[in-house]
């Protein structure tokens, strides 16, 4: 399975318009994370962009706003760990509650905290985080085995990794810069499918 994750800096077109090219081609979901946005402006951009989700019929995620989620009454939001100890309690309008994690210790936690979905990383070596070695696939699969619900991997993920990640245990993995920048936005999705 398969999200994308914006970040619309690495955008060269429209980005409104790239989102509706990867909502064509059918993705599991796509999240929203667009952190340097002041809250008005994300809400705004999370209107529109839920909008084109239920167009393509496809899953829309708000990461971290739950404000915003809550008022597009949103089935899905993703926190981070801080964030899901913070905000546990104010959660039960959610249907599906993702948390992203950095160890097995986390997953656990995670997990015991109400999560439903995780993603972890980083796995490959990837722009987004410079200079932080990348925990790999070994770690991916220690997450795996640690809990009972779907993980998705992120970080540095290329095509050739699908079947690597899938060996792992994980039910997925998440794209950010290819999902911005492919020239082919509408095939991406197939190109990951094993």
């Amino acid at each position: 399975m398969l999200i994308y994750i914006t970040n619309r800096r690495l955008c060269q077109e429209d980005f409104l318009e790239r989102i509706q090219q990867l909502a064509k081609g059918k993705p599991h979901a796509i999240m929203l994370r667009e952190k340097d946005l002041e809250l008005h402006e994300f809400e705004a951009l999370a209107f529109q962009m839920n909008e084109i989700c239920q167009y393509h019929d496809v899953p829309f995620i708000i990461n971290q706003n739950i404000s915003a989620a809550a008022e597009l009454g949103l089935a899905n939001i993703h926190l981070s760990m801080s964030n899901l100890r913070k905000y546990q309690h104010d959660l039960c309008s959610f249907s599906m509650i993702g948390a992203s994690v950095h160890s097995v210790e986390e997953a656990k936690e995670a997990v015991s905290l109400g999560a439903d979905r995780l993603i972890a990383g980083h796995i490959f070596s990837t722009d987004s985080k410079k200079g932080v070695p990348p925990r790999g696939l070994p770690f991916l699969k220690d997450v795996c085995d640690s809990v009972s619900i779907p993980v998705y991997a992120i970080g540095g993920i290329k095509r050739t990794h699908v079947k690597e990640i899938r060996a792992a245990g994980a039910a997925g993995f998440c794209i950010m810069s290819e999902a911005m920048t492919s020239p082919h936005p509408v095939e991406l999705a197939k190109h990951f499918s094993i």
